[in-house]
Protein backbone atom coordinates (compact mmCIF):
# COMPACT_ATOMS: atom_id res chain seq x y z
CA UNK A 1 0.00 0.00 0.00
CA UNK A 2 1.50 3.32 -1.05
CA UNK A 3 1.93 5.95 1.65
CA UNK A 4 1.06 9.57 0.85
CA UNK A 5 3.99 11.77 0.07
CA UNK A 6 5.21 13.95 2.95
CA UNK A 7 3.33 17.23 2.99
CA UNK A 8 0.48 15.95 0.79
CA UNK A 9 -2.07 16.20 3.61
CA UNK A 10 -0.92 19.69 4.47
CA UNK A 11 -1.23 20.76 0.83
CA UNK A 12 -4.72 19.29 0.68
CA UNK A 13 -5.71 21.29 3.76
CA UNK A 14 -4.74 24.61 2.20
CA UNK A 15 -8.01 25.19 0.30
CA UNK A 16 -10.03 24.33 3.42
CA UNK A 17 -7.87 26.65 5.50
CA UNK A 18 -8.24 29.44 2.97
CA UNK A 19 -12.01 28.99 2.90
CA UNK A 20 -12.09 29.15 6.69
CA UNK A 21 -10.25 32.46 6.47
CA UNK A 22 -12.78 33.68 3.87
CA UNK A 23 -15.69 32.71 6.12
CA UNK A 24 -14.10 34.51 9.07
CA UNK A 25 -13.74 37.66 6.94
CA UNK A 26 -17.35 37.29 5.79
CA UNK A 27 -18.52 37.10 9.40
CA UNK A 28 -16.53 40.20 10.33
CA UNK A 29 -17.79 42.35 7.46
CA UNK A 30 -21.31 41.00 7.95
CA UNK A 31 -21.38 42.02 11.60
CA UNK A 32 -19.99 45.47 10.84
CA UNK A 33 -22.40 45.93 7.92
CA UNK A 34 -25.46 44.88 9.93
CA UNK A 35 -24.44 47.11 12.83
CA UNK A 36 -23.99 50.05 10.43
CA UNK A 37 -27.35 49.36 8.81
CA UNK A 38 -29.10 50.12 12.11
CA UNK A 39 -27.78 53.66 11.82
CA UNK A 40 -30.29 54.08 8.98
CA UNK A 41 -33.09 54.01 11.54
CA UNK A 42 -31.33 56.63 13.64
CA UNK A 43 -30.73 58.76 10.54
CA UNK A 44 -34.43 58.69 9.64
CA UNK A 45 -35.45 59.60 13.20
CA UNK A 46 -33.00 62.50 13.33
CA UNK A 47 -34.07 63.76 9.90
CA UNK A 48 -37.76 63.59 10.85
CA UNK A 49 -37.12 65.24 14.21
CA UNK A 50 -35.04 67.97 12.61
CA UNK A 51 -37.73 68.70 10.01
CA UNK A 52 -40.41 68.79 12.70
CA UNK A 53 -38.29 71.10 14.88
CA UNK A 54 -37.71 73.41 11.92
CA UNK A 55 -41.43 73.80 11.17
CA UNK A 56 -42.40 74.11 14.83
CA UNK A 57 -39.65 76.69 15.30
CA UNK A 58 -41.05 78.75 12.46
CA UNK A 59 -44.52 78.55 14.01
CA UNK A 60 -43.44 79.66 17.51
CA UNK A 61 -40.76 82.03 16.27
CA UNK A 62 -37.91 80.24 18.05
CA UNK A 63 -35.13 78.39 16.15
CA UNK A 64 -35.32 74.79 17.36
CA UNK A 65 -33.11 73.21 14.67
CA UNK A 66 -29.35 73.54 14.27
CA UNK A 67 -26.49 72.67 11.95
CA UNK A 68 -25.46 69.96 14.41
CA UNK A 69 -28.55 67.86 13.65
CA UNK A 70 -28.31 68.47 9.92
CA UNK A 71 -24.68 67.40 9.81
CA UNK A 72 -25.31 64.45 12.11
CA UNK A 73 -27.80 62.93 9.68
CA UNK A 74 -25.34 63.44 6.81
CA UNK A 75 -22.54 61.86 8.84
CA UNK A 76 -24.64 58.85 9.80
CA UNK A 77 -25.71 58.28 6.20
CA UNK A 78 -22.05 58.45 5.12
CA UNK A 79 -21.06 55.92 7.78
CA UNK A 80 -23.81 53.52 6.68
CA UNK A 81 -22.73 53.78 3.05
CA UNK A 82 -19.03 53.37 3.83
CA UNK A 83 -19.13 50.56 6.39
CA UNK A 84 -21.76 48.51 4.53
CA UNK A 85 -19.83 48.48 1.24
CA UNK A 86 -17.75 45.42 2.12
CA UNK A 87 -20.87 43.60 3.33
CA UNK A 88 -22.64 44.43 0.06
CA UNK A 89 -19.69 42.89 -1.82
CA UNK A 90 -19.92 39.72 0.28
CA UNK A 91 -23.69 39.55 -0.25
CA UNK A 92 -23.21 40.05 -4.02
CA UNK A 93 -25.62 43.00 -3.77
CA UNK A 94 -23.87 45.23 -6.29
CA UNK A 95 -25.42 45.81 -9.70
CA UNK A 96 -24.82 43.17 -12.36
CA UNK A 97 -25.92 42.91 -15.99
CA UNK A 98 -28.06 39.84 -15.32
CA UNK A 99 -29.08 39.55 -18.96
CA UNK A 100 -25.46 38.59 -19.63
CA UNK A 101 -24.20 36.95 -16.43
CA UNK A 102 -27.35 34.81 -16.10
CA UNK A 103 -26.48 33.05 -19.37
CA UNK A 104 -22.97 32.10 -18.27
CA UNK A 105 -21.92 28.95 -16.46
CA UNK A 106 -20.98 29.21 -12.76
CA UNK A 107 -17.33 28.57 -13.60
CA UNK A 108 -17.22 31.33 -16.23
CA UNK A 109 -18.88 33.73 -13.78
CA UNK A 110 -16.29 32.75 -11.18
CA UNK A 111 -13.50 33.56 -13.66
CA UNK A 112 -15.08 36.94 -14.44
CA UNK A 113 -15.43 37.70 -10.73
CA UNK A 114 -11.86 36.64 -10.05
CA UNK A 115 -10.43 38.83 -12.80
CA UNK A 116 -12.67 41.72 -11.80
CA UNK A 117 -11.52 41.55 -8.19
CA UNK A 118 -7.85 41.27 -9.11
CA UNK A 119 -7.75 43.81 -11.96
CA UNK A 120 -10.38 46.32 -10.85
CA UNK A 121 -11.34 46.07 -7.18
CA UNK A 122 -7.85 45.86 -5.69
CA UNK A 123 -6.15 48.55 -7.82
CA UNK A 124 -9.08 50.96 -7.53
CA UNK A 125 -9.45 50.50 -3.76
CA UNK A 126 -5.71 50.78 -3.15
CA UNK A 127 -5.58 53.96 -5.24
CA UNK A 128 -8.45 55.45 -3.23
CA UNK A 129 -6.78 54.47 0.03
CA UNK A 130 -3.50 56.05 -1.05
CA UNK A 131 -5.33 59.23 -2.14
CA UNK A 132 -7.37 59.63 1.06
CA UNK A 133 -4.68 59.06 3.71
CA UNK A 134 -2.99 62.49 3.32
CA UNK A 135 -6.35 64.23 3.73
CA UNK A 136 -7.14 62.20 6.84
CA UNK A 137 -3.71 62.93 8.36
CA UNK A 138 -4.11 66.65 7.64
CA UNK A 139 -7.59 66.63 9.17
CA UNK A 140 -6.30 65.01 12.36
CA UNK A 141 -3.35 67.42 12.52
CA UNK A 142 -5.64 70.43 12.79
CA UNK A 143 -8.57 68.63 14.48
CA UNK A 144 -10.74 69.74 11.58
CA UNK A 145 -14.32 70.68 12.30
CA UNK A 146 -17.24 72.00 10.29
CA UNK A 147 -16.97 75.64 9.22
CA UNK A 148 -20.70 76.10 9.94
CA UNK A 149 -21.79 77.41 13.35
CA UNK A 150 -22.64 74.55 15.68
CA UNK A 151 -21.21 72.01 13.23
CA UNK A 152 -19.54 68.73 14.12
CA UNK A 153 -15.94 67.56 14.08
CA UNK A 154 -14.82 66.41 10.63
CA UNK A 155 -11.72 64.34 11.36
CA UNK A 156 -13.54 61.37 12.97
CA UNK A 157 -15.78 61.03 9.92
CA UNK A 158 -12.84 61.27 7.52
CA UNK A 159 -11.19 58.43 9.44
CA UNK A 160 -14.07 56.15 8.49
CA UNK A 161 -13.10 56.42 4.81
CA UNK A 162 -9.76 54.53 5.01
CA UNK A 163 -11.30 52.10 7.51
CA UNK A 164 -14.07 51.31 5.01
CA UNK A 165 -11.55 50.93 2.19
CA UNK A 166 -9.47 48.56 4.33
CA UNK A 167 -12.59 46.48 5.02
CA UNK A 168 -13.34 46.43 1.29
CA UNK A 169 -9.83 45.18 0.56
CA UNK A 170 -10.20 42.52 3.24
CA UNK A 171 -13.50 41.39 1.77
CA UNK A 172 -11.84 41.36 -1.64
CA UNK A 173 -9.36 38.81 -0.29
CA UNK A 174 -12.28 36.65 0.82
CA UNK A 175 -13.95 36.97 -2.57
CA UNK A 176 -10.77 35.97 -4.41
CA UNK A 177 -10.39 32.89 -2.19
CA UNK A 178 -13.97 31.85 -2.97
CA UNK A 179 -13.56 32.65 -6.68
CA UNK A 180 -10.50 30.42 -6.92
CA UNK A 181 -12.36 27.64 -5.09
CA UNK A 182 -15.27 27.92 -7.54
CA UNK A 183 -12.96 27.92 -10.55
CA UNK A 184 -11.41 24.72 -9.21
CA UNK A 185 -14.80 23.18 -8.51
CA UNK A 186 -14.30 23.10 -4.74
CA UNK A 187 -17.11 25.52 -3.94
CA UNK A 188 -20.58 25.76 -5.43
CA UNK A 189 -22.01 28.85 -7.10
CA UNK A 190 -23.47 31.42 -4.69
CA UNK A 191 -27.26 31.35 -4.32
CA UNK A 192 -29.40 34.11 -5.84
CA UNK A 193 -29.38 37.40 -3.97
CA UNK A 194 -32.97 36.97 -2.73
CA UNK A 195 -31.97 33.72 -1.03
CA UNK A 196 -28.74 35.16 0.33
CA UNK A 197 -30.66 37.90 2.13
CA UNK A 198 -32.19 35.18 4.32
CA UNK A 199 -28.95 33.33 5.04
CA UNK A 200 -27.50 33.64 8.53
CA UNK A 201 -23.88 34.73 8.58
Amino acid sequence: MNEPAPGAAAAGDRPAGALRLARAIDRLTGRIGRAASWLTVLTVLIAAGNALARYVGRFVGVPLSSNLWLELQWYLFSIVFLLATAWALERDAHVRVDAVSGRLSPRVRAWIDLLGHLLLLFPFTLALLWATLPSVRASWAVRERSPDPGGLLRYPLKTVVPVALALLLLQGVSQVIKDVARVRGRLGAPPPDAARQQEPV
